[in-house]
C-alpha cells in the first residue's frame, strides 16, 4: 500500500463541498485511493459502475430515489462513472439536493466523463489526474530513490507492478499494453480500429522524445491525417500519452507545428515494444530518461499545487532544449542527460531570444536532489 499525495487534496475538496472527479488510466490506483478515502467516513457507499446492476441503481434517478438508495451514507464513490448514463445530471442532483452527501467520481475515459459532467457541474466540481506512482510515493516504502528510479525507467510506476517479480511484471505489462490499457479506457460508443490503434501505439512508443508528424503517422498506418489526430487525441484523453508543443513567443506561430509525444508510464511504453532490457543494453536510454524526468516534474508540481505550461524548444537548425516551463510569464529551461559528463550546447537562437533564462541540466546523479530542492 502506497500513500498517494492526492489523498489530502481530494479529501480537502470533498470537505469544501465540491464534487471530486479523479481521472486516470486503468490500474493506476483510482479504486484503491477511493477506498482509502472512504475509511475517513463512517457511512461510505461504493458503486462499481462496471457492474450493470450497480450503475442502474443511480442511472436516471430522481433525488428521492437516490436518497432511498443512499440511505444515511455520507460519502458516495461512483467508480468508472463514465459508464453511468447522464452521470453529469445525476451528480448535479446529488450535489444540489443532497448536501450532506459527499460525492467522488472516478473515470478511465476522461473524454466521455468530461463531456458528461462539464456543463452540469460547472462551479460545483474539482478535477484531479491520478498519475502512476511518483518517486516520493515509492520512497514511502522503498527508501532507495536511486534504485526506484532505475527500476521505474524499465518497469514503470503502476502500483500493481511495483512489487511483482521481474517475470510477472513483464507478463503483466505485456498484457496491459497490448490489450487492457487502451481498449477498456475508451467509452463504449467510441469507434476505432483495434489493429490501427495498437500499431499507432507502437509507432509512438518508438518515437518518444522525437517530433511526431501526423502526416507520417497517417501514411505509415494507411489512414487519414484526421484519423491519426483523432486517435492520438483519444490516447491522450485516456491518460496513456501526452503531447508537448514547441515553445514560441508568438502562440500563433506554433499552430499546426509538430509535437513531441511521451508516455505517462514507461512500463506500458516498454511493454508495447517488448523491451525490458536494462539501461546499459539499450539504445533508447536517453529518450527514456527524458520521458521519466518530465513525468516526475509533472507529479511533483501536482503534489505542490504548482501549475505550469510545458513545451520543448527547437530552432530551424534542429537544435533543441528538452523542456521549457512557463508560469506567470516566467520561463525555466531543462536538459535531461543520463551522464553528468555530457556537455550541452545551448542553441544560439535561444540565448539571443531569452538571454536571462538559464538552463539546468538534470542527470541521474543530481535529479533526486533537484526534486528535493525544488519541490520540498
Amino acid at each position: 500500500m502506497y500513500t498517494r499525495y492526492l489523498e489530502k487534496q481530494i479529501s480537502g475538496s470533498l470537505q469544501d463541498g465540491l464534487v471530486v472527479i479523479v481521472y486516470g488510466a486503468r490500474q493506476v490506483g483510482k479504486t484503491t485511493l477511493s477506498k482509502v478515502i472512504m475509511e475517513s467516513y463512517n457511512k461510505p457507499l461504493y458503486i462499481n459502475s462496471d457492474e450493470i446492476s450497480q450503475r442502474l441503481k443511480v442511472q436516471n434517478k430522481s433525488s428521492t430515489e437516490l436518497l432511498d438508495y443512499f440511505g444515511d451514507a455520507n460519502l458516495v464513490v461512483i467508480d468508472e462513472a463514465q459508464r453511468v448514463e447522464d452521470i453529469g445530471l445525476t451528480a448535479k442532483i446529488i450535489h444540489d439536493t443532497l448536501p450532506n452527501i459527499k460525492l467522488l467520481l472516478t473515470g478511465s475515459s476522461s473524454l466521455d466523463l468530461a463531456n458528461k459532467t462539464k456543463e452540469p457541474l460547472t462551479g460545483r466540481s474539482k478535477e484531479f489526474t491520478l498519475y502512476p506512482l511518483s518517486l516520493s510515493e515509492i520512497a514511502s516504502t522503498n527508501k532507495d530513490k536511486i534504485d526506484a528510479m532505475n527500476k521505474a525507467l524499465i518497469y514503470g510506476s503502476y502500483p500493481g507492478i511495483w512489487n511483482l517479480s521481474t517475470a510477472k511484471a513483464k507478463d503483466t505489462l505485456r498484457s496491459l499494453s497490448t490489450n487492457y490499457i487502451y481498449r477498456d479506457a475508451f467509452a463504449l460508443q467510441t469507434v476505432f480500429d483495434d489493429t490501427v490503434m495498437f500499431n499507432l501505439l507502437q509507432l509512438l512508443a518508438y518515437q518518444i522524445g522525437k517530433e511526431v508528424s501526423y502526416n507520417e503517422l497517417a501514411t505509415t498506418l494507411q489512414i487519414s491525417r484526421d484519423t491519426a489526430m483523432r486517435y492520438v487525441d483519444l490516447l491522450e484523453k485516456a491518460r496513456i500519452i501526452y503531447r508537448l508543443r514547441q515553445y514560441r513567443k508568438n502562440e500563433r506561430s506554433v499552430i499546426g507545428k509538430l509535437r513531441k509525444i511521451y508516455f505517462y508510464d514507461l512500463g506500458i511504453r516498454n511493454g508495447l515494444i517488448d523491451n525490458f532490457n536494462p539501461l546499459k543494453l539499450r539504445d533508447d536510454k536517453g529518450s527514456l530518461w527524458e520521458n521519466f524526468c518530465i513525468n516526475e516534474r509533472q507529479k511533483a508540481q501536482q503534489k505542490n499545487m504548482i501549475y505550469t505550461k510545458q513545451y520543448y524548444y527547437r530552432n530551424r537548425s534542429k537544435q533543441e532544449i528538452d523542456l521549457i516551463e512557463e508560469s506567470s510569464g516566467e520561463i525555466k529551461a531543462y536538459e535531461f542527460k543520463l551522464s553528468s559528463n555530457k556537455n550541452i550546447n545551448i542553441p544560439k537562437t535561444f540565448k539571443e531570444l531569452y538571454p536571462n533564462v538559464s538552463i539546468e541540466v538534470l542527470n541521474t546523479e543530481n535529479f533526486v536532489g533537484h526534486l528535493n530542492r525544488e519541490y520540498k
